[in-house]
């Protein structure tokens, strides 16, 4: 009877090079995700500002449909959270919005200015964006 020498089969491992062309690819990956991730939620922050200011106009327009005018530069979007106690004093308030609702995605409060800078006989509402510096691109208000 002859004996058959048969070689052990090898198993074929990855080869230091090709685990580091696998990791590199993942880490591509993932940057690219990363990235893109982080468009979103600029572009989400800046759709939630603009939604926020829409809801303070709203509750600007209820404020001055109880009390005939708008509030002052110096009582300020507060008044729609706070009962003012400077002149004019409203006789029917109600609190309009909460004080979350003041505060941009940033972290910084709305700014209000009375009369508008961007409309004319009017008021702004305006966040200054994410670099919070007036007057930029990133700006964004109720004009």
């Amino acid at each position: 009877m002859k004996h058959i020498h048969r070689q052990p089969l090898r198993t074929r491992a990855f080869t230091l090079l090709e685990m580091m062309i696998v990791l590199l690819i993942i880490a591509l990956i993932i940057g690219s995700v990363a990235v893109m991730v982080g468009g979103i939620e600029k572009q989400a922050e800046t759709v939630s500002a603009g939604a926020k200011i829409k809801q303070l106009q709203s509750a600007l327009i209820a404020y001055k449909i109880a009390n005939l005018v708008p509030p002052t530069q110096e009582q300020g979007l507060e008044a729609l959270v706070t009962r003012p106690t400077a002149a004019p004093v409203p006789k029917r308030w109600s609190q309009l919005v909460k004080a979350d609702a003041l505060v941009d995605p940033w972290g910084r409060k709305f700014a209000y200015r009375n009369p508008g800078k961007h409309n004319n006989g009017g008021y702004d509402v305006l966040s200054f964006g994410q670099d919070g510096v007036e007057n930029t691109d990133d700006d964004i208000g109720n004009w």
